[in-house]
């Protein structure tokens, strides 16, 4: 692991004003940067003549050699960075086209310091596949990891994408359906149209209805005005069904009949509505069993699964955790305005260890305590404040099994919540039900009188 002197990047910021050079110094230095400053194009070239930069900020107006004509010449030389310009709302135009051109991202002047951090750890994530620790970012929003298991989800996706076919995403809590879902949608031809996300499992069942198909006025109490519902919304574009195994069996019928003619009924109206959508479903509950029991419609199934993609948990893909360490504590200083955090060889074993039951949203949530409490700009174990936490990567990684450690990490949440599972649920990274799912998978008993603290 490098040291956080070793990591700092160092930025080229290029302004005619200042005042606008010293905000971008402080903002950046802050961040755990190096900065060096320009007044114009011509010197900035001269100083990416004389030293290494990662990152070049640039006013889009300059008197002598503007922002654009800079981009030009470093083009003509061979030097390839990215740049973000900065442009005042009149320049937009002159910004999206220096998109086109080459440039990264444009930011409007009077910017906002916290946008600006956020632009530029995206910037450095995007381009971190040619660092030394080699991270595959494979989305914009942060596919990361070099596993097999990663490339294979990420070939997946790029195969589905261009085809209008209606996917079911499984997977279990935590490893990044909606993120899977959103990629889909980013890469489709609908892209330019709504993603509407229905989280069917939070929704009660009363209101489910409604929120899908909408309402007309006077069709029942409350209903005091015409309302859209979100199938509805995502017209021409993708609705996205988080948690489809939770809806009820009615809710199953209506869905089928929709997914079958592509039209919908508002609750209380007799006119039918011609909806053009493609629906990617997603759900952690082993949907397949549930259709043996009788609890899921097994048509509505086959008409969901057109393509079936399986996002793996993060136990099977232990190889990609200092990538995705790596990732989540750069993004995370930046976010908070804070000099690097170096993640050393104990922790990271201790990472490793772990039997992550919650997934990669239960190590960013940890990640993210770990860089607000270390102290020295070095994570430690007991930052992270995990059900394991202080016991070290032996004892994290001492049971037989995964199961054993998943179930023990369980455990050991449960009591230190004193059995509330409503309050275990976070300390895990997971969902209540999905927590109540791994209770009842592992035979967990919850004690009748739980002992006071």
């Amino acid at each position: 692991m490098k040291s956080a002197a070793q990591t700092r990047k160092t930025i080229l910021a290029v302004d005619d004003d200042p005042h606008i050079l010293e905000v971008l110094e402080v903002r950046l230095v802050s961040a755990g940067y190096d900065v060096v400053t320009a007044g114009d194009g011509a010197e900035a070239l001269e100083v990416l003549a004389k030293r290494p930069v990662k990152l070049v900020i640039s006013d889009i107006r300059m008197p002598g050699m503007d922002g654009m004509r800079l981009l030009e010449e470093m083009e003509r030389r061979g030097i390839r960075l990215p740049i973000i310009f900065l442009t005042a709302h009149g320049s937009i135009p002159g910004a999206v086209e220096a998109i086109k051109h080459g440039a990264v991202d444009y930011l409007t002047k009077p910017f906002d310091g916290q946008e600006l951090l956020t632009r530029v750890t995206e910037v450095f994530a995007r381009a971190a596949g040619n660092d030394a620790t080699r991270e595959r970012d494979l989305g914009e929003s942060g596919l990361v990891g070099q596993s097999e298991a990663m490339r294979d989800l990420a070939a997946m996706i790029e195969r589905v994408a261009p085809r209008d076919v209606n996917v079911l995403v499984l997977g279990e809590s935590g490893t990044g359906k909606e993120l899977v879902a959103n990629l889909i949608h980013r890469r489709s031809p609908r892209k330019n149209g709504p993603l509407v996300t229905v989280d069917c499992g939070s929704t009660p069942a009363g209101l489910l209805e409604s929120e899908l198909f909408g309402h007309v006025k006077g069709s029942f109490t409350h209903a005091v005005k015409d309302k859209k519902g979100l199938i509805e919304q995502a017209n021409q574009g993708t609705l996205f069904l988080d948690e489809i195994g939770n809806i009820s069996t009615e809710m199953q019928i209506r869905l089928l009949r929709f997914l079958e003619n592509h039209r919908i009924r508002r609750i209380g109206d007799v006119r039918e509505i011609q909806v053009d959508c493609r629906v990617i479903a997603a759900t952690n509950a082993d949907i397949f069993e549930q259709v043996a029991e009788g609890v899921f419609r097994e048509d509505l199934l086959y008409r969901l699964k057109v393509v079936t993609i399986n996002v793996p948990p993060l136990r099977e893909r232990r190889e990609d955790i200092p990538i995705l360490a790596e990732h989540f504590t750069r993004q995370f200083c930046a976010a908070q305005g804070m000099p690097p955090v170096t993640v050393p060889a104990e922790t990271m074993a201790y990472l490793m260890a772990y039997p992550w039951p919650g997934n990669v949203r239960q190590l960013r949530n940890a990640l993210e305590a770990g860089v607000v409490l270390c102290t020295g700009g070095v994570l430690a174990p007991k930052d992270l404040q995990l059900p394991l936490a202080g016991k070290g990567p032996d004892r994290a990684g001492e049971s037989l099994s995964l199961d054993e450690s998943e179930k023990t990490a369980i455990v050991r949440a449960l009591e230190q919540a004193n059995w509330v599972q409503k309050a275990a649920a976070p300390l895990l990274g997971v969902s209540r039900r999905a927590l109540n799912y791994k209770i009842q998978k592992y035979g967990i008993e919850i004690p009748k009188r739980r002992p006071k603290k």
